[in-house]
């Protein structure tokens, strides 16, 4: 076997491996898996089939996984389209990949998915930043303008925007989530970790990036000589963490100690996490160009 093939990044177990991955594994057979599409507003994904394993990511609406394994004992063992990343998520989250394909992303921190166009009636579930949903129609009344779901549903229209319009500043998107819980493994407005509130908003401006920290801080940007003149977007990394720059001396992450997205001068951070033995391993710029 490779030794330098990370199972979060590549599909290989002693029974079953991609399929793309031969002979670089060893494995009983290997496959090539089949599409499907996220379509739960979330999917948790997880590094075994057990409700009660610690959550590594989440699939909004919309993805597109590779499905190399289901089972039939309520999970499949996928692979993100997206970033790659590899593990179980349950069945019931999936569909096929044969609706109409997406045309459209959420680009609100949630919005609420009506029955009906009307806002006034109570809605029938929810989407958050980054999903993705296929828009069939249009309506209006004298509240708002709705697009109309494929999936069943009616969202605000300017809660969506185009797949191909994108946010110009990485930080904008995720200043949204100021406030909101921190989630080992979480990437929504319910709920969201370090890295996935750093990816969501790379994704959001356009920019692909991998889903966990030392992933990030390896793939991302140029390394930073010291910590004296950052500027906004800058990234801020240490052993299993990672900070968004909001300009030169205020950093927004999304931490166990606020147990939330906070918002806090750089330097009380660093003071905080020295205390506790854990320094800063690099500053990353990030270059759009």
């Amino acid at each position: 076997m490779d030794d330098a093939l990370d199972p979060r990044l590549n599909a290989y177990r002693d029974d079953l491996a991609d399929i793309r991955l031969k002979g670089r594994v060893e494995a009983e057979r290997f496959v090539e898996g089949e599409f499907a599409r996220v379509t739960s507003p979330l999917a948790p994904v997880r590094r075994r089939p057990l409700p009660e394993e610690s959550l590594d990511t989440e699939l909004l609406k919309g993805e597109r996984v590779r499905v190399f394994d289901d089972s039939g004992d309520g999970w499949a063992w996928v692979q993100s389209e997206a970033d790659g990343y590899v593990g179980y998520l349950p069945v019931a989250c999936l569909g096929p990949d044969t609706a109409p394909p997406p045309t459209a992303r959420v680009i609100a921190p949630r919005t609420l998915v009506f029955p009906q166009p009307d806002i006034k009636r109570p809605p029938v579930g929810s989407l958050t930043m980054g999903a993705l949903v296929a828009i069939v129609g249009e309506a209006s009344d004298h509240n708002a303008e709705y697009a109309e779901l494929d999936s069943g549903g009616f969202v605000v229209r300017q809660h969506l925007a185009p797949l191909e319009a994108t946010m110009p500043d990485f930080v904008a998107a995720a200043e949204p989530f100021l406030g909101v819980p921190y989630l080992w493994g979480g990437k929504s407005a319910l709920g969201i970790d370090c890295s996935g509130l750093v990816q969501l908003g790379l994704w959001m401006a356009g920019q692909q990036a991998p889903r966990d920290t030392d992933m990030q801080e390896r793939a991302l940007g140029t390394r930073l000589a010291g910590i004296e003149a950052l500027r906004r977007g800058d990234l801020v990394f240490w052993k299993g963490h990672v900070g968004i720059m909001q300009d030169g001396q205020t950093l927004l992450h999304a931490n166990a100690h606020h147990m939330m997205t906070a918002s806090e001068p750089l330097e009380v951070a660093v003071e905080r996490m020295e205390k506790k033995g854990v320094a800063v391993t690099s500053i990353r710029r990030l270059d759009f160009g």
